[in-house]
């Protein structure tokens, strides 16, 4: 390892910070990910949406808030303002779970696309580098060339590997954040429908 990051050339150790920022990125979103899908209670979401169409809209709030669950935190935000301006609490509070679903992701998308560049610039520059040495030392030592471009390709290997490592793992993890999303989506939409039934239950009830 120590040969190849001392062959490659300085842009090398931009490369190998990438890699480690990427593992380190990808290791803590999966993290997320799993406290997330281990925290999903369905039978509680159930349980909040039959006590809002019943028109016990504090007991689901309650219900709600006291779990760890995003769809419940997100269902819980909505009841506290189940009788005016619903939909836009709903839509608050999702958009901001979904922005800590996206957390990292941008950073992962720039090393896709810097790492290629970053290898092809250290191939750019030891191809320079090499016909430099060409012309000191003349055809005579062509090894002097051919040297330094192998040694220049390693980035280029180097950045392309990177990118390909992240690029797996990125891709599955916007999957999942918009998979989430539009499942979201779906329960706060009904959700409406739920909290507008309960409403109307509760007023039969008092007339």
């Amino acid at each position: 390892m120590w040969a190849i990051m001392t062959r490659g050339g300085p842009l090398m150790w931009p490369l190998l910070s990438c890699s480690l920022v990427a593992v380190t990125v990808i290791a803590e979103r999966t993290l997320f990910w799993m406290r997330l899908l281990y925290r999903r209670d369905r039978t509680l979401i159930d349980r909040i949406f039959a006590l809002s169409e019943a028109g016990d809209f504090e007991t689901a709030q309650q219900a709600a808030s006291d779990s760890r669950c995003v769809t419940a935190r997100v269902l819980a935000a909505g009841l506290q303002h189940y009788r005016y301006g619903l939909r836009e609490c709903l839509e608050a509070a999702a958009d901001g779970e979904i922005e800590q679903m996206k957390r990292g992701l941008n950073v992962l998308d720039t090393i896709i696309t810097l790492a290629p560049l970053l290898g092809i610039l250290g191939t750019v520059a030891g191809i320079i580098q090499s016909f430099d040495l060409l012309g000191q030392a003349g055809m005579e030592s062509p090894q002097a060339v051919t040297g330094g471009i192998g040694q220049a390709l390693i980035t280029t290997a180097a950045g392309l590997t990177v990118a390909i490592i992240t690029l797996l793992p990125y891709n599955a993890l916007v999957h999942r954040t918009e998979k989430f999303a539009r499942q979201l989506e779906k329960i706060c939409t009904h959700f409406e429908v739920t909290v507008r039934q309960g409403r109307q239950t509760g007023a039969n009830r008092s007339e």
